[in-house]
């Protein structure tokens, strides 16, 4: 029987083994994976460490084309990201057969195993030796600032309609049904939610509009500074499985809102990103706070997913404590108007 891992190298011709996987990070749609071998020379290449990333909610195959044509746009205009790789059969999206050989703990599902489980989809990319970004870094803030531009134009001409997650979030009906659904299950945050429902979802609510067909590009869609890493060779830009269609303003209000330091609000930093971003000719500008639509319907239909997720009998127990967190956490993350008002006016000074 194969090892999960050797089963993953010989899926991307990696050549000979022993290969391990080791747990790096989980995020809200996929576990990754350190994929670590001796580096013999392969198809592939003479890499010794790959990032697999599991995908733990099923997998969008159009999706994933879209991931890597905009990464491919984005390489001839100079952004480095990892190498999204294709397998034996040239996708780009693998899937781990029950009847494979694979050996995991899948007891519990995907994601809650020692390696990636069968019945899981996996996609494979460079490992990227780096540190994090410093958003305090000047060279690091302008690099982000010219690379959104760059994206911006590698995404022009799209036509199809974001996303409903990026333009629009729940109603008031919506939100009443869920919270009965949390209360009926015994959270433990029900009342939290309870109170966040009546306050600032409601609030930032009323600034999430559709986004104007004319503006839309093919971008990245979580350009966030934990996306990128600064390797040997310069920062690089990690994350694409959201790539897709999106408003460029809204991307560029909700990016420097992430830039900035979020609710702790360094105005200083997102100037200094906005202005990188124009230099560099991103047509993009930011007109006050309903700029920031994108920004605020995601943020609350992440609680609302999470939320869904930790009550979900259908989904691993690992699956609903994960979600359980994240809705706590989330709902001190959601954006303040006030501190979005602020921004929204220092960056106004720069166009």
């Amino acid at each position: 029987m194969h090892d999960t891992a050797d089963l993953i190298a010989e899926t991307y011709a990696l050549g000979a083994g022993p290969w391990t996987l080791a747990p790096v990070t989980r995020g809200a749609l996929g576990q990754i994976w350190k994929l670590s071998g001796d580096g013999e020379e392969s198809g592939a290449g003479s890499r010794s460490s790959w990032a697999v990333k599991e995908l733990l909610f099923g997998c969008d195959e159009d999706q994933v084309r879209r991931e890597a044509a905009l990464r491919e746009a984005s390489e001839r205009l100079g952004i480095a990201s990892p190498r999204l790789m294709p397998n034996r059969e040239g996708a780009y999206v693998s899937y781990l057969d029950a009847d494979s050989g694979a050996s995991s703990d899948s007891s519990s599902g995907p994601g809650s195993g020692s390696s990636p489980s069968a019945g899981s989809h996996i996609k494979l990319y460079d490992w990227i030796h780096g540190t994090p970004a410093d958003v305090s870094d000047p060279e690091v803030l302008d690099w982000f600032g010219r690379t959104m531009a760059l994206l911006h134009r590698a995404g022009e001409g799209e036509r199809e309609l974001p996303s409903s997650w990026y333009e629009r979030c729940p109603g008031d009906d919506e939100w009443a049904a869920l919270h009965a659904e949390v209360r009926r299950a015994g959270m433990p945050w029900a009342d939290e939610l309870g109170r966040f429902i009546a306050t600032s979802a409601r609030e930032l609510a009323s600034w999430v509009t559709p986004s104007d067909p004319a503006d839309l590009v093919t971008s990245h869609l979580d350009l966030q500074p934990q996306n990128v890493l600064v390797g040997p060779d310069g920062p690089v830009l990690l994350d694409w499985d959201n790539a897709g269609s999106a408003s460029a303003e809204r991307e560029l209000a909700r990016a420097l809102f992430a830039w900035s330091g979020g609710n702790e609000g360094d105005v200083e930093a997102g100037v200094r990103v906005a202005r990188a971003y124009r230099s560099a000719g991103g047509r993009a500008v930011v007109q006050g706070p309903r700029s920031f639509s994108m920004l605020f319907a995601t943020a609350l239909n992440y609680v609302r997913v999470q939320a869904e997720c930790a009550i979900d009998p259908a989904v691993t127990a690992a699956q609903r404590e994960f979600g359980s967190g994240q809705v706590v956490a989330a709902m001190g993350w959601v954006p303040e108007l006030g501190v979005v008002s602020r921004l929204s006016a220092a960056v106004g000074q720069v166009w």
